[in-house]
């Protein structure tokens, strides 16, 4: 794997996102978050996953000037690719944590909120869903894995500003269960494993499932015609405008 590190640690393992600075997300990316997902989930040696990023970025969110490169059929592919992804995530029946290292806006987020718990390092990172600003339809099971961990009224509401937070805000919020100094994160992911893992896992895992079950259905079975309604929006004239002058300021950052 090109985008992906994996480390296993007494029975569990560290997938360690590894793409650039920033870890933004591109095709190759989900691809193979979602290969080795499904692997460790078949993996009867592999108890639990943590997810992590590295050195102030847990990830950035899509790589949008490479999404912007691609044609429509590849556009496309990558929307039921990326939905895919939160799909087997969310499904994964084993203990699933982030170790949120940094900046987690986005797609980043997307990540975290599929897993059970999430630990995120303080300082001056933001994390959250900004997808409407940036032009972007929110997909329904997207506002229902928000408002699994925020409530409705708080999602909707978040959703619909694009607001992101900083983890201070995040935990305030529930977005994230705790805050550590950046270079404990890993290391508090790792005892949260830890302490799941300690519980009878056939027990914990028809209890997560059961819990979320909700989810899961509007995740695994989304409707297979999202794709084609996300293009059609992507492709509009002021749709295509609010994007490129995002990418316009990121390369001024």
């Amino acid at each position: 794997m090109e985008t992906l590190q994996v480390e296993n640690r007494n029975g569990y393992n560290i997938i360690r996102l590894d793409r650039g600075k920033a870890n933004a997300m591109n095709l190759q990316m989900i691809e193979e978050l979602i290969a080795e997902i499904e692997r460790e989930k078949s993996d009867s040696s592999v108890k639990g996953t943590i997810i992590t990023g590295k050195e102030n970025f847990f990830s950035a969110g899509l790589d949008l000037p490479e999404i912007m490169t691609y044609d429509q059929e590849k556009t496309k592919y990558f929307w039921k690719r990326f939905l895919d992804m939160m799909g087997v995530l969310v499904d994964f029946p084993k203990p699933l944590i982030s170790s949120i290292t940094g900046h987690s806006p986005a797609g980043g987020c997307i990540i975290a909120i599929c897993c059970d718990y999430r630990i995120m390092a303080g300082g001056n990172y933001k994390i959250g869903l900004n997808e409407i600003p940036v032009g972007i339809i929110v997909p329904k099971q997207v506002y229902e894995l928000y408002s699994f961990w925020l409530g409705k009224h708080r999602a909707y509401q978040f959703l619909m500003e694009g607001r992101l937070m900083s983890p201070q805000q995040a935990s305030d919020t529930g977005l994230v269960d705790i805050i550590m100094p950046a270079e404990q994160v890993l290391d508090a992911a790792e005892r949260k494993m830890r302490q799941y893992l300690s519980f009878d896992q056939a027990t914990w895992s028809k209890s997560k499932l059961s819990l979320r079950r909700e989810i899961i259905e509007h995740t695994v079975h989304y409707d297979q015609t999202l794709p084609d309604k996300m293009i059609e929006h992507w492709y509009l004239p002021k749709t295509q405008q609010i994007l490129y002058g995002f990418l316009e300021m990121l390369k001024k950052k």
